[in-house]
């Protein structure tokens, strides 16, 4: 199975200055049977507190390392195979209720660059407290267009952007699996 690069689908909601957005990346880890993972945000409410998982990129760290770094980190998991990725950022901006970390920062946003890794492991590799800090409380593996569904409201584009891009490829793991 080759690799896909792709450029961001849809033109983002409106132009966004990159250079105020926190370099971040994102994962589709896709199962054997053709589902994506999704976790459930540690002590955010609900609804639409589920998402793929994410993370900075380190300052000196290349992308696809952070990719495996967060993924291990968030999830526990490290059995993947990489299957495609995005060229381009694809970015989102902070709404103005939403307090954290990253804005006293000075970040107004994120901007990622997403993989989609084949999960090679079994279930039971899974472990959210792999890392000292909890980003999930639950996992599920699910429908890919579940994910737009789950996710916070302003993610929302780059997940359609994401699921679009990579639906080639869940669908390519869903036939292979029968």
């Amino acid at each position: 199975m080759g690799h896909l690069a792709i450029r961001g689908g849809e033109p983002q909601m409106r132009p966004m200055d990159l250079s105020l957005l926190r370099p971040n990346v994102g994962i589709v880890l896709i199962a054997p049977t053709g589902k994506v993972w999704l976790g459930r945000r540690a002590k955010a409410p609900p609804p639409r507190n589920w998402q793929f998982p994410q993370g900075g990129i380190d300052v000196g760290e290349g992308d696809f390392d952070a990719a495996l770094r967060e993924l291990r980190e968030e999830t526990g998991v490290t059995s993947v195979r990489l299957m495609g990725r995005t060229r381009d950022w694809l970015g989102y901006e902070f709404p103005p209720e939403h307090q954290g970390s990253k804005i006293a920062k000075g970040w107004r946003g994120q901007k990622q660059i997403w993989f989609a890794l084949a999960f090679e492991g079994r279930d039971d590799e899974i472990d959210l407290e792999a890392h000292g800090e909890v980003e999930f409380d639950r996992w599920r593996w699910a429908d890919l267009d579940e994910a737009l569904d789950e996710v916070i409201e302003f993610k929302r584009d780059v997940y359609r952007q994401v699921i679009a891009a990579f639906r080639p490829l869940v669908e390519q793991v869903r036939e292979q699996a029968g």
